[in-house]
């Protein structure tokens, strides 16, 4: 009976008729699945530069041209803490940058130029660092290619966002996250296998897969075409409909029901306002709620404490002489590869609060205090060693496989269709700006010449997942399934979080306030009915 009332009550929306149910086919959708699926690969590049600078930092070979001699530690060489900072935490920056500029950038540019233009910017920045052995010409290499990756994981995020079905809209950014992984794994492999060269090549042949990605892109966005809901928010409603039928297997007559339900949806956003900006974001009370909720969602990310492990994971492992650190590494990255594959086939059945609360940051919490403890009982020893890196593999499994996914898809989902650029360009700025400030601070916290605090960094960040998870139950909205326009219609009802996601749409109303609180008010009791008899609430729905 339960299962049947959760179906009787799934999201619809009066003003567009359900396309056939052959339709909603993954086969059927092949081109725009495709389509987001080579967008969804921009942050490969974003996963690959982790993956390499965390173990950059723990070869001989980059070491010796940056760093320093230090025959008492474990490699006999290290960094100061410092340089260590500018190394990780430049790319952040200058990812918060870019992603901070995402509105005004987005009002010139469309989706598809700005991640030609961050390809460009890729491949310059990556130049700059494998040519300098100047550790001013490295800051600045760092820096280009955080700008370049800012953009790469903002505007790739919006496309798919804006283009993908509701259906696969989950699917479609755990494949985002995929690649985020995929990018990890193989940047620290093949650290592992370069770290025992002699010289700079230890380090310029992992740089050189850099240039991949922008190479890739750059030709593979020539098959695709713009995002239909930009082309419609810039007046270009021919070319908007154009893109809709090539995303959408529907017949013409339902791409123009959709093209006229966007439109009805931005004209209306356009009402209440004069135009998209920075203010407007927290000009009325909907708006500012959509705007928390968004950068909050994102910001979990980087409470979770996960940055510290993606940065510096091969050098924590390192210095805290747990076995061998590249090869616990690559076992890390690859069960976390693992997690999101596997995320990717439950991501569509499972809403965002409950894998996100329970699955995620709980765990995520535990196994951060776990290692804390461990350390502190016994700190150096073969098993507390090998007990670091089981709770890590947990602790990658939370993160990867609940977390990190849900994060992006609750931050892209939640702004409104005019302030998207602006609102999501934010939360991600937000985002980068908590993970700049934890490869920041992080040095400080487990760098030998430093607080020397190793494993034990786990305690500050267990109360930070727990806070988190908190907040998630009690102010994170569920919206699973739902078109953004649908999404639209609920934070105009000023429903409290608990009601999402079994709040039943009804579509726009035209009529009068006190005509659609009585819309309202039968959609409510057709809630009530459906609870207490499923089968006859749906009937009702379709007849």
């Amino acid at each position: 009976m339960e299962k049947q009332a959760e179906e009787s009550v799934s999201p619809t929306n009066s003003n567009l008729k359900a396309p056939p149910a052959k339709s909603y086919g993954i086969k059927k959708h092949w081109k725009c699945l495709a389509a987001c699926t080579l967008v969804s690969m921009c942050p490969f590049q974003y996963g690959i530069d982790f993956g390499l600078i965390g173990g950059l930092q723990a070869m001989i070979g980059f070491l010796k041209i940056f760093g320093y001699r230090a025959p008492e530690l474990p490699l006999g060489w290290n960094i100061s803490t410092e340089r260590q900072q500018l190394i990780s935490s430049l790319m952040t920056l200058g990812a918060f940058v870019s992603s901070a500029g995402a509105g005004p950038i987005a009002t010139v540019m469309s989706r598809r130029m700005t991640i030609w233009a961050a390809s460009l910017l890729c491949i310059v920045s990556n130049i700059l660092m494998m040519a300098t052995t100047d550790i001013g010409g490295l800051y600045a290499g760092r820096l280009l290619i955080g700008l370049a990756n800012g953009m790469f994981m903002t505007f790739s995020q919006l496309y798919i966002q804006e283009c993908a079905p509701a259906r696969y809209r989950g699917l479609m950014i755990s494949s985002f996250q995929v690649w985020t992984s995929v990018g990890s794994l193989v940047g620290t492999v093949v650290d592992n296998f370069t770290a025992k060269i002699e010289g700079r090549d230890s380090y310029l042949i992992p740089l050189g897969l850099i240039y991949i990605l922008p190479a890739f892109m750059s030709v593979g966005l020539f098959f695709i075409p713009e995002s239909p809901r930009w082309l419609m928010q810039h007046g270009k409603i021919e070319q908007a409909r154009k893109a809709l039928a090539w995303h959408r297997p529907y017949p013409q007559a339902m791409i123009d029901e959709e093209i006229t339900d966007i439109q009805a949806a931005i004209e209306h956003e356009n009402s209440t306002a004069q135009h998209a900006g920075v203010m407007e974001m927290f000009a009325n009370p909907i708006d500012r709620r959509r705007t928390i909720l968004a950068v909050c969602a994102l910001t979990v990310q980087g409470a979770s404490g996960a940055m510290y492990m993606i940065a510096y994971g091969t050098y924590f492992f390192e210095m805290a002489n747990v076995g061998n650190a590249f090869e616990n590494s690559c076992i890390l990255i690859a069960v976390g590869v693992v997690a999101i594959l596997i995320n990717s086939a439950l991501v569509t059945h499972f809403g965002r609060r409950r894998v996100f609360l329970i699955g995620g940051l709980l765990l995520c919490g535990l196994a951060q205090l776990l290692t804390a403890i461990l350390w502190t009982v016994a700190p150096g020893t073969q098993a507390t060693g090998k007990g670091i890196v089981g709770l890590a593999v947990i602790y990658i499994l939370g993160y990867n496989g609940m977390v990190s996914t849900y994060a992006w898809i609750s931050g892209g989902e939640l702004p409104s269709q005019r302030l998207r650029s602006y609102t999501f360009g934010l939360a991600t700025a937000i985002g980068f700006f908590a993970a700049w400030l934890t490869t920041f601070t992080a040095p400080y916290f487990i760098n030998p010449e430093s607080l020397n605090w190793g494993p034990k960094y786990g305690y500050i960040w267990t109360p930070s997942c727990w806070i988190s998870a908190a907040w998630v139950y009690f102010f994170l909205p569920e919206v699973k399934d739902r078109t953004l326009e649908e999404i639209d219609e609920m934070f105009e009802a000023r429903l409290p979080a608990k009601k999402f996601r079994k709040y039943v749409c009804v579509g726009r109303t035209t009529g009068t306030d006190s005509e659609g609180e009585a819309k309202r008010r039968e959609v409510v009791h057709a809630e009530e009915v459906s609870m207490a008899d499923g089968k006859d609430a749906a009937e009702a729905r379709y007849s």
